[in-house]
């Protein structure tokens, strides 16, 4: 078993390898495989794959016999795989479906085929083993990982399915060598229905291993991490402050599902450790698609070989008749793209809705930029998710604060009152000067985003107008607001108009 594991681990760097050298050419042939494994199915017979497959130019003929797709495209098919339907999207019965978190969308039902959660086990012990090529710092593989995936349950709509989050769908896929070694916590607590519980019982569970590792959301860790820290103190009647006093081991988190950066600082605070690595990955239900290389860069490489062909719309071309579709093989650096994905799980030119921007082409590295549905433009500022990561982490390292949680809108209109964003922030230590946070936001988006420069100095915008939450806020109005709260539960960072922002406000008042 532990031989196969390690060729296994060995083939997955062999394939970054040979993605990062010949990055056209396995787009390319991934492409044709998906199509071709699915060319029997009700799509691929309609769209006639098995023609695509056989032209001399598949990527060309591609984009021009299958138009780009949203989830309304293909809803009733999904459902119709769900109740049993064979060769609909993709080859044969699919059996798992993930919901997305529905941060900017109502959540949408994705379907998760074998081949894709073998992929993405594949990616995870790749993940691993780049950190070990970065670090050359065997420890993490000698002590525990702490994963905690989110919740999945049988479909009692659809006997026989299995539905949830994906990194729950993932954790039942874990290779054996993993679950029997290295995780944590048995799977009948890891998939727990009841997220808070879920959280103390793993904090009780945990306290006196030697975990290593933790694979966790960014905005969820602290919360895990003051637990663990509180019940280890009323366990031992001691009064220690770190999670290293703890767990003094533990040297690698690795972070996906919202940007690491806005929590970074916190985690360090919390862990206490100062060897301390952050390894970020990009995934969503659709797919797992990136991962950094390098602990000290924090672009992501995009993995090129992972059952996802990659497609690229400019943000300023989406909804354009004429948008243009990119490949891998005419992105540029420094554009903000909207992804389009094809992959084995039944997704054809489907527009996953996140916005991301590449540092690099020499080897593909991203950062994620935010989502589409993440735009503030009302007064044309077009300030994206992005832009306000950026300002709000700038006035965090100017004022000395560090960043809970936020959520961006546009500010009520009001007579005689220039338009303004308001933003609601949560912090985790409170900035030393209230207006100086405020001004050093302001300033930073006028440095990085032209549109809102124009429209600060042209005072048809006024400053940003900022609400200090009260602590426990959005956790909270989470828990009060949401049917199940778990890893992928998040306030949305922005919206155009005001249904969160004013949610969460009437939700301080009447406390």
């Amino acid at each position: 078993m532990a031989l196969l594991s390690w060729t296994l681990l060995m083939l997955g760097l062999i394939k970054v390898k040979t993605f990062v050298n010949n990055p056209v050419t396995t787009q390319r042939r991934l492409l044709v495989n998906i199509l071709r494994r699915a060319s029997h199915t009700e799509w691929g017979r309609r769209l006639n794959f098995a023609a695509i497959c056989r032209s001399s130019d598949p990527v060309r003929i591609y984009q021009e016999r299958v138009p780009l797709h949203e989830y309304p495209d293909i809803a009733d098919d999904v459902q119709r795989m769900q109740a049993g339907g064979s060769d609909i999207l993709s080859p044969g019965v699919t059996t798992h479906y993930a919901v997305s978190s529905g941060t900017t969308d109502a959540g949408k039902i994705i379907p998760v085929s074998d081949t894709m959660l073998r992929a993405n086990k594949r990616f995870g012990t790749t993940v691993g083993l780049q950190y070990l090529i970065a670090k050359r710092r065997p420890g993490y593989l000698f002590g525990k990982h702490l994963g905690i995936p989110g919740r999945i349950e049988d479909d009692a709509r659809y006997p026989g399915t299995l539905i949830g989050e994906v990194s729950g769908l993932q954790a039942l896929f874990a290779p054996a060598l993993y679950r029997y070694m290295l995780q944590a916590v048995p799977n009948e607590m890891a998939f727990m229905p009841h997220w808070n519980k879920k959280l103390k019982a793993i904090a009780d569970h945990t306290m006196d291993m030697d975990v290593r590792t933790v694979i966790l959301t960014p905005s969820w860790a602290p919360v895990l991490f003051k637990l663990l820290i509180n019940n280890y103190n009323a366990r031992h009647g001691t009064s220690i402050n770190t999670v290293a006093e703890i767990w003094p081991r533990f040297n690698l988190f690795i972070s996906g599902g919202v940007a690491l950066s806005s929590y970074r600082s916190v985690l360090e605070d919390l862990v206490g450790n100062p060897k301390l690595d952050f390894m970020e990955t990009y995934g969503a239900s659709e797919g797992f698609f990136a991962f950094q290389t390098d602990p000290v860069d924090p672009s992501m490489l995009l993995h090129l070989d992972n059952e996802v062909f990659f497609e690229f719309v400019r943000l300023d071309e989406i909804g354009s008749a004429s948008a243009r579709r990119h490949t891998i093989a005419d992105v540029e650096a420094d554009v903000r793209y909207a992804p389009y994905l094809t992959t084995c799980s039944g997704l054809y030119g489907y527009k996953l809705g996140d916005v991301v921007r590449f540092t690099s082409t020499r080897p593909y590295k991203i950062v994620v930029a935010g989502r589409t549905a993440e735009m503030l433009d009302g007064y044309g500022e077009a300030v994206y998710g992005e832009d306000a990561r950026q300002a709000i982490e700038a006035a965090c390292a100017h004022t000395g604060a560090q960043l809970k949680d936020y959520h961006i809108a546009p500010r009520l209109i009001v007579t005689n009152r220039l338009p303004a964003h308001q933003w609601l922030v949560e912090f985790e230590r409170s900035p030393e000067a209230v207006d100086t946070f405020t001004r050093v936001l302001d300033e930073k988006l006028s440095e990085i985003n032209r549109h809102y420069y124009i429209r600060r100095e042209g005072q048809a915008l006024d400053p940003p107008e900022l609400v200090c939450l009260p602590p426990g806020t959005i956790a909270s109005w989470l828990n009060a607001t949401r049917a199940v709260v778990s890893t992928q539960t998040k306030v949305p960072r922005m919206r155009d108009n005001r249904s969160v922002a004013d949610g969460i406000l009437a939700f301080v008042s009447n406390k």
